[in-house]
């Protein structure tokens, strides 16, 4: 928990993070292994690639393409796609739905596992 003095210094969570890609889900552009850095700023725009909790599971976060957007009076939504749709066991927006933009991270940089 990240804290400053009693208060929470980030109640959403920090705003820089770094994440391990551990599933085949977004093969080719992203492996097991490849580092994560990503930022919980700006709007989802299609193409993008973004970290989130997963829904049934909030100990555990999923990387995804953003499909579509939408906005509506309870926030801004996007639809959760994987590049690797094939992959045994994956799951996106197909199984769980849209996911809440405001809690999400953009990924802004990947290192390639074992570079």
């Amino acid at each position: 928990m990240w804290r400053n003095h009693g208060r929470r210094l980030f109640p959403d969570g920090p705003p820089l993070r770094r994440f391990v890609v551990v599933e085949d889900s977004m093969r080719p552009t992203l492996q097991p292994g490849d580092g994560l850095l990503a930022v919980r700023c700006g709007a989802p725009k299609p193409g993008q690639v973004r970290v989130f909790a997963d829904p049934r599971r909030s100990t555990r976060y999923l990387v995804k393409r953003v499909g579509a957007v939408r906005h509506s009076e309870h926030g801004t939504f996007f639809e959760a796609v994987s590049d690797n749709a094939d992959a045994p066991g994956v799951t996106d927006s197909r199984v769980f739905g849209w996911i809440p933009a405001a809690r999400s991270y953009r990924v802004l940089w990947s290192v390639r596992a074992g570079r």
